[in-house]
């Protein structure tokens, strides 16, 4: 069954830890990105791993081999269990990030390679003509052949990138039935999403916001469950 992953989008670090909190009995995983981690850094991780969360560290790593090899070691030391790298990164940076997080052996975190944004709509992305879905397609046979261990995509590609490689998938742009769209160009809704093969569904603003979270959630979970995988 597909796991639904909160994004813990918060500016503030007690805001994201109280929502944690309401959250914690109802999901397992959390994602904490960019702006919650400049701010808090690994400490913020180390009492969500207390609370007993699963953790995905989202912050698509995009640099010269070496450095993103190093940034991968560091977030083993978080207690992380899900990082993201760009796949745009290249052969060379994607295959340096996989020998380091193996460094870690068992215990490494799944590495997962960011394929094309859901906020990119069709001619939205610089110098590159193609389609967004054709693209995520060609990034995630790369990341296939370069030894990832999934991708991030929207769902609209989830099917035929599950059916075309050995990768697992994730999908942020999930949205249920009449919830704004938000900054998001590509949504599906998370019952979409399942029937289409995404084994992480990533949702932020329709939890977080929402005035019971776990009971947002928890809706979320039920639609997921009217999926047969």
């Amino acid at each position: 069954m597909a796991e639904l992953i909160a994004a813990l989008d918060f500016s503030q670090p007690e805001d994201l830890l109280a929502c944690a909190r309401r959250l914690s009995g109802t999901l397992t995983w959390c994602k904490v990105g960019l702006e919650a981690f400049v701010k808090s850094g690994p400490a913020l991780l180390h009492e969500l791993d207390a609370m007993g969360f699963s953790i995905f560290l989202d912050l698509k790593f995009h640099d010269i081999p070496n450095t993103v090899a190093a940034a991968v070691r560091s977030a083993c030391r978080t207690k992380a269990k899900l990082v993201t790298i760009h796949t745009q990164g290249g052969e060379a940076m994607c295959r340096a990030a996989m020998a380091a997080a193996a460094e870690e052996g068992e215990e490494r975190p799944l590495i997962f390679g960011v394929t094309v944004l859901t906020s990119f709509a069709s001619g939205a992305m610089p110098g590159i003509s193609k389609s967004p879905g054709d693209f995520a397609m060609e990034l995630a046979g790369l990341a296939d052949a370069w030894g990832l261990d999934g991708v991030v995509c929207s769902g609209h590609e989830a099917a035929a990138i599950k059916a075309a490689t050995h990768l697992k998938v994730l999908c942020p742009g999930i949205r249920p039935k009449g919830a704004a769209t938000d900054d998001q160009a590509r949504v599906m809704t998370p019952a979409r999403a399942v029937a289409s093969g995404a084994d992480f569904l990533v949702v932020g603003r329709p939890i977080t916001r929402a005035g019971d979270p776990a009971l947002a959630a928890q809706a979320i979970l039920d639609d997921m469950a009217t999926v047969t995988q």
